[in-house]
């Protein structure tokens, strides 16, 4: 079964999310390939890198609100094993880090970058928007940064990253992160793992039944 995650490196809930996916699949008997598709919260340019609390200080009404949230997903994230610390991460645009995740799928590791791009943006305050962080973290999951610096510096899949961004809110996501299961089943949000799970059964019985 293929699973399409549409999902933004920046966003806790797409990273607990797909954390809960992967205990759900611990549990499944079925072969899964998972994509990653592209979604980005924010589009808006990021001229420098700020602390991400100013952000949603200033998008949640004030620095307390902010806090608040930062507290109830934390909490949540640590409940699958997952360390965010907000006030390290830096407010940044994404576009650049899911075209590197496109090329990375080209190569075989996805997966790993995914995961990096999702730790050096909570737990190491990473700039994930930044070309020479995102080269780096190529590196580090066993890519060629030199290669990875040069694709990010050229114009290669940026028509491909804007028409697939553009896609993902013609079939209805609005937001994040969704599964797709079979090109045809969502599931919206960052679901329980068993929620997932009994997706994941209902949707094989569904497709065998079907033939």
């Amino acid at each position: 079964m293929e699973i399409e995650i549409y999902a933004d490196v920046v966003c806790p809930w797409c990273y607990i999310g797909k954390r809960r996916l992967e205990q759900a699949l611990a549990s499944y008997d079925g072969e899964v390939t998972i994509r990653y598709r592209p979604f980005q919260l924010d589009p808006s340019p990021v001229a420098e890198p700020r602390p991400l609390v100013d952000a949603l200080a200033a998008k949640f009404g004030g620095r307390e609100r902010a806090e608040q949230m930062f507290g109830h997903v934390t909490e949540v994230a640590a409940g699958v094993g997952l360390k965010l610390d907000f006030h390290r991460a830096l407010a940044a645009n994404t576009f650049d880090a899911h075209r590197l995740v496109s090329w990375a799928t080209d190569q075989g590791r996805a997966e790993e970058l995914v995961e990096a791009l999702y730790r050096a943006h909570f737990t190491d305050g990473v700039d994930v928007g930044s070309r020479d962080e995102l080269a780096r973290l190529a590196a580090d999951v066993g890519l060629d940064g030199a290669e990875a610096r040069r694709f990010l510096d050229s114009d290669e899949r940026v028509a491909d990253l804007s028409a697939a961004l553009t896609t993902a809110r013609q079939i209805g996501v609005t937001s994040v992160p969704a599964f797709v299961l079979a090109g045809k089943y969502a599931v919206t949000g960052a679901q329980e793992p068993e929620t997932l799970l009994a997706a994941l059964t209902e949707v094989e019985s569904r497709e065998s039944a079907a033939g």
